[in-house]
């Protein structure tokens, strides 16, 4: 049978248990990531290419296929197409490093990718970012290419990882 549209509450009504739109989930990204937020943050990560600007992240953001995941020191965005997503930036303030923040934000991009119908999801890392390379190899990325020179000289490296190899990655995420 289907479930008749909301309507207004009555002041004294008990709240509607059905969800709606602004029903708060709780893996719902950090309310503070605005496009500002975002530019401020990804300019402290970031300075080849260069940083991206709010209007950037509010293009970004009103694209249906865009998932954010953010906490106050950090935010991922992905986007799905089809069946494989992209990884677009991962970004975690310097000061908050070392804390696993990047884990927790992979694990929650790739788990959010795999509900849209995502089977792979593939990205650019900087040949010399050592940090980002060891957390996409413990999430099991494998290198599939290289555009040499792509970050002002520095080459980009190309990696991919299939869904079913994630698997422990999530798991080993969530601790």
């Amino acid at each position: 049978m289907p479930v008749p549209p909301k309507t207004p509450q009555h002041p004294k009504a008990p709240p509607d248990p059905r969800p709606g739109p602004k029903a708060a989930r709780p893996d719902a990204p950090d309310p503070t990531a605005s496009p500002a937020t975002l530019a401020r943050l990804h300019a402290a990560c970031f300075t080849r290419p260069r940083p991206w600007s709010a209007a950037e992240f509010a293009t970004l953001l009103a694209a249906p296929d865009t998932l954010l995941a953010a906490v106050p020191d950090g935010f991922g965005l992905a986007r799905v197409t089809l069946d494989e997503a992209e990884l677009l930036t991962l970004a975690v303030a310097p000061a908050a490093r070392g804390k696993r923040l990047g884990t927790r934000l992979l694990a929650d991009l790739l788990a959010r990718a795999a509900t849209r119908g995502a089977t792979c999801l593939v990205l650019e890392v900087a040949a010399d970012n050592l940090p980002a390379r060891a957390l996409y190899a413990r999430a099991g990325f494998a290198q599939v290419g290289r555009r040499p020179g792509y970050y002002g000289g520095t080459d980009a490296l190309l990696l991919r990882v299939a869904f079913p190899a994630r698997r422990n990655f999530l798991a080993r995420s969530a601790r």
